[in-house]
C-alpha cells in the first residue's frame, strides 16, 4: 500500500471519529451513541479516545453523567460540525453534484414518513404556499437527523417519543410538532374481514412476527410497547426488515403479524386486507416533528416554516 492510501485512510477514519464525537455530543450517552453509530461501546470509546488523542486534549468529562463535554469539547464541537460540512460539500463537488437550485427546499425524513406523512403535507403547504419545489433524502432517523446536524438539508422531518426522543441541542435548532403517529400490530384479515392472528398469543400457538431490525427507530419504539404491556406478547420472530413497508408487504401476503404506523395501512384497513390484532395496550403514539437550524435564512424556507407555524 502506497503512503497516500495509507493517508486517505487515515483521513477517513478520523472523520469518522469527528462523526462519532457530534453523536456522542447529541445523545449524551456512550451507549446510546455506539447504538446509532452502529458500533459496540467498546469500539466507540476507542474512537472518541484515539480523536482526543489525535487532538492532544479531553473531549469528554468521564466524571459526569449524563456524559458532558469538556470546554475543549464544547469549543471542538462547533468546529466539527464545520469539518463534517466542508468533507461533505468537498465530496459533493468531486463527485460532480450541484447543490439544489434556490428556490429548491432540501428534506430529509425517515422512509416511512416520506411515503405517508410527506406527500400529503405538501399537498396542505401546496394549497396555502402554491407549489412547493422539494427535493427530499429517505433515509433511516438517524441519519435522517445527521443530515441537519452536517448542514445537508434545510428541514428535518422525523418521529419522537419521550422515551425514544430526537436530542437536538434547543439552543441551535427549533422545531414545529406537526402532527402525530400511532403505530399498532396489524395482519392479513380471513375471509369474515378478522385478523389472522390476535394478542397475545400462547406459548403453545406462538404468532408469526414480522420484526424491525434492532436499530430502527420504528423497533425501538415496538419494543418499548412490549415491555410497557401488561401482558406477555408470545411471538415468534420470522422475518425482520428495518422498512415498515416491507413488513407491511410481508404482513399482506398472511407471513405473520407487524407493528405498523396507521398511516401506512389505512387504505388496506379501509378495504378490510388488514386489521389490528390487539388492543390499546399493544400500540403506541408518536410526534412528527419538524426541524430547522436557526438563524438559518432561506426565503422559501422561511415560508414552509411560517405555514407549518400557522396549522
Amino acid at each position: 500500500m502506497s503512503n497516500t492510501h495509507r493517508l486517505d485512510y487515515t483521513a477517513l477514519m478520523e472523520l469518522k471519529w469527528v462523526e462519532d464525537f457530534l453523536q456522542l455530543a447529541e445523545t449524551g450517552s456512550f451507549s446510546r451513541a455506539a447504538e446509532l453509530r452502529y458500533v459496540t461501546q467498546p469500539a466507540f470509546s476507542r474512537r472518541i479516545r484515539a480523536l482526543e488523542q489525535w487532538l492532544g486534549a479531553e473531549l469528554i468529562d468521564r466524571t459526569s453523567y449524563p456524559t458532558k463535554m469538556t470546554k475543549a469539547g464544547e469549543q471542538f464541537r462547533e468546529r466539527a460540525i464545520e469539518i463534517v460540512r466542508q468533507t461533505m460539500d468537498a465530496r459533493a463537488i468531486a463527485r460532480g453534484l450541484q447543490s439544489a437550485p434556490t428556490d429548491t427546499i432540501l428534506f430529509a425524513a425517515p422512509h416511512t414518513l416520506s411515503l405517508t406523512f410527506f406527500p400529503n403535507w405538501m399537498t396542505v403547504l401546496a394549497k396555502k404556499l402554491g407549489r412547493v419545489k422539494a427535493k427530499l433524502n429517505a433515509v433511516n432517523v438517524h441519519d435522517a437527523v445527521m443530515s441537519l446536524v452536517e448542514g445537508n438539508c434545510d428541514l428535518l422531518l422525523c418521529y419522537h417519543h419521550p422515551n425514544q426522543p430526537v436530542q437536538l441541542d434547543e439552543s441551535r435548532y427549533e422545531m414545529i410538532v406537526l402532527g402525530t403517529e400511532t403505530i399498532a400490530p396489524f395482519a392479513k384479515t380471513d375471509n369474515e374481514g378478522r385478523a389472522l392472528f390476535t394478542l397475545p398469543g400462547s406459548d403453545q400457538r406462538k404468532i408469526p412476527y414480522l420484526s424491525y431490525t434492532p436499530q430502527a427507530y420504528l423497533g425501538r419504539m415496538v419494543e418499548l410497547i412490549l415491555q410497557q404491556s401488561p401482558l406477555r406478547a408470545h411471538l415468534d420472530c420470522v422475518y425482520e426488515n428495518d422498512m415498515s413497508e416491507a413488513l407491511k408487504v410481508m404482513a399482506l401476503e398472511g407471513h405473520g403479524l407487524a407493528w405498523l404506523p396507521e398511516s401506512a395501512v389505512a387504505r388496506e384497513v379501509k378495504a378490510k386486507r388488514i386489521a389490528r390484532c390487539g388492543d390499546a395496550h399493544w400500540t403506541g403514539t408518536m410526534e412528527i416533528r419538524l426541524y430547522r437550524e436557526k438563524g438559518a435564512q432561506r426565503e422559501v424556507v422561511d415560508a414552509v416554516w411560517k405555514a407549518a407555524l400557522a396549522r
